[in-house]
């Protein structure tokens, strides 16, 4: 599989073919293989690689900059691999695409590692179905910036409850109570900035009070919105709304960590219909 992810192989079957004698069984075998790779097997990869090339960055001196000091940030996002050329029989007389699987995926900004990720077979589930898998990973002195899709109820308080920060984007199912009116604090480089404070109940009844940011945008979103609001629990006397504005504005390079996956190797081996040869591939690279 190294051989095909870092592109020295066209395919599995052809990296078979090129080391047969070494591998010693046949290539149904090594396909029968593939395909029952256990999701965590392949997440554990990812993990123990992290913990291996962490102390390594550290060590030359290649760690960059802390976006916050005093804090260990992290970029959650999900990562939907491509439909697979290879269609599975019961798939075949379906229109759409056979999915391989899906990912969430936790990136270092500080280290530029994959530190985690969160593989599901089903490429049609919805990211927050696998939030419950990453809050248990969560420590005390994290700091996760994530996208809407991720600003649950239970995700904000379980988050806060052990001690560990967020900078999320609001959506709009959100359910919460305004503690304090909106106050104007200027502008930032997307547009004008103000802040209040908000409480959201958690499933025991237990209040959590989080700061509610309202970007007024100068130009709008892709999906057409003006109005961005942002939510985190990070204390306002050590860390200001446009510093975690700017903050948020950065979950952009994990988006460009998904595309150094795509151009430097083959991270999307989309002749593997199998979800857990797919995922496995993905998690490789």
């Amino acid at each position: 599989m190294s051989q095909v992810v870092f592109r020295i192989q066209p395919s599995v079957h052809a990296a078979y073919r090129a080391h047969e004698a070494q591998v010693g069984t046949s290539v149904v075998s090594v396909y029968n293989k593939l395909q029952e790779i256990e999701t965590h097997t392949s997440a554990e990869l990812v993990r123990y690689s992290a913990r291996k090339l962490a102390p390594l960055i550290e060590h030359v001196g290649g760690a960059r900059v802390p976006w916050l000091p005093g804090y260990q940030v992290t970029i959650v996002d999900g990562n939907a691999l491509e439909a697979s050329a290879h269609r599975l029989q019961a798939l075949r007389g379906v229109e759409a695409g056979a999915l391989p699987g899906k990912s969430l995926v936790v990136y270092e900004p500080a280290s530029g590692l994959v530190s985690d990720a969160f593989p599901c077979e089903d490429g049609h589930a919805q990211e927050r179905s696998l939030c419950t898998a990453v809050r248990r990973t969560v420590q005390a002195g994290d700091l996760g910036i994530a996208d809407r899709n991720f600003c649950t109820r239970d995700f904000l308080c379980d988050i806060d409850a052990r001690g560990a920060s967020f900078v999320i984007r609001q959506h709009r199912g959100l359910p919460f109570e305004i503690v304090s009116s909106l106050h104007p604090l200027g502008r930032v480089e997307t547009g004008q900035i103000a802040e209040q404070r908000v409480r959201v109940m958690d499933g025991q009844g237990v209040a959590h009070t989080f700061w509610r940011l309202r970007i007024k945008l100068d130009q709008a979103t892709r999906d057409g919105a003006t109005l961005l609001y942002i939510l985190t629990n990070v204390p306002a006397r050590t860390v200001s709304a446009k510093r975690v504005a700017g903050l948020y504005r950065t979950r952009w390079t994990l988006e460009t960590a998904f595309q150094h996956l795509e151009a430097y190797f083959h991270s999307e081996i989309n002749t593997l219909g199998y979800p857990k040869a797919a995922l496995f591939g993905f998690c490789l690279a």
